[in-house]
């Protein structure tokens, strides 16, 4: 390849680079606090064969002294509505939902969390997946950092394991925000993660909720870009989860919303694809060590910047080799999540 090729190669590294400096001064980052003594906050958690998670992440929630704890069972096949009942039923503010029948053009979890809103009584809603797991402080920091806020949305600590397979996908795919563009970028395109929302009750009502996202798959980024007063927040000092655990959820779970992510085009799709390629593996390929070496610095630096371990920043050559199959996945038709058709 042409020496302009990886000139170019170098100034996409040099903006990732300046974007990641931009963000360790300017992002903003949740700190732990005591909960509220009078809290409002409903914690909202939609679960679809989600017991091995619930069994870790519950007990933490029911600590955090909300008002209270609504699971709710999406028609589950693994004991869900057990584990749930069994960890929260002594606790005055937990209560488990029955998931009514998904109806025509809804996704599960838009058409969970809407039933969650209306079964909540507090002024502030929670929504929170049930594999992330609360700290000590979370809730406290959140609502803190919620103040002048309609949404909130934070960005958990990505936790992989020992799989490095996951490990160089999952924080190559979660990470990359941080030193794709600047944080008020970021907020002006309502980039958001819907692993943790916190909404003004009052906000939430006002523009819909999930029912006027029903049936986005990124319902996150929708929900985002209907209110007014909108911050997305650092939150690996409060929250941390570990969304997949092997390689085939990797491919199934990025597969099912990459094509969203990607403005449902198929072009910027490949484009994204091309750009990884070129940035990250090509260098190594093509006899680049000083561009390859750049960019593992990049990486390893957002892993530092999200307190995250480093090993998977080196491994930044290979992932975009290893999202080639999710690539391919939004690419067809027929997905599915957790045993259902999206």
């Amino acid at each position: 390849m042409s020496g302009d090729f990886f000139f170019g190669v170098f100034l996409f590294l040099l903006l990732r680079l300046l974007a990641l400096l931009y963000n360790l001064l300017r992002f903003p980052r949740l700190r732990p606090a005591p909960t509220p003594s009078r809290p409002t906050a409903s914690l909202l958690v939609p679960a679809r064969n989600e017991a091995a998670n619930l069994s870790q992440t519950l007990p933490a929630l029911l600590r955090q002294g909300a008002l209270e704890v609504l699971v709710l069972d999406d028609a589950s096949e693994d004991g869900t509505p057990q584990v749930a009942e069994a960890l929260g039923g002594g606790h005055p503010g937990f209560r488990l939902l029955r998931g009514q029948p998904l109806p025509p053009g809804w996704t599960g979890k838009n058409w969970a969390c809407w039933q969650l809103a209306q079964a909540a009584r507090g002024e502030v809603l929670i929504f929170t997946d049930a594999d992330v797991l609360w700290e000590e402080g979370a809730l406290g920091g959140l609502l803190e950092a919620l103040e002048g806020q309609d949404l909130l949305s934070a960005l958990p600590r990505q936790e992989v394991g020992e799989n490095p397979l996951v490990g160089a996908t999952v924080p190559f795919v979660m990470g990359g925000l941080f030193s794709f563009l600047p944080h008020p970028f970021l907020e002006e395109l309502r980039v958001a993660n819907g692993q943790v929302l916190a909404f003004r009750r009052e906000a939430y009502l006002a523009m819909g909720g999930h029912q006027a996202v029903r049936g986005e798959v990124l319902e996150d980024v929708a929900l985002a870009k209907r209110v007014r007063r909108y911050r997305l927040a650092l939150g690996h000092p409060l929250f941390r989860t570990r969304m997949y655990r092997g390689y085939g959820e990797v491919v199934e779970g990025f597969g099912k919303n990459f094509l969203e992510i990607h403005l449902h085009n198929p072009l910027v799709l490949l484009g994204s694809a091309f750009y990884h390629l070129a940035l990250y593996t090509l260098p190594w390929l093509c006899g680049r060590l000083d561009l390859g070496l750049l960019g593992v610095l990049e990486r390893t630096l957002v892993q530092k910047a999200l307190g995250g371990p480093l090993w998977p920043g080196l491994l930044a050559p290979l992932a975009p080799l290893l999202l080639l199959p999710a690539y391919l996945r939004a690419l067809l038709p027929g997905k599915r999540w957790k045993g259902r058709a999206l």
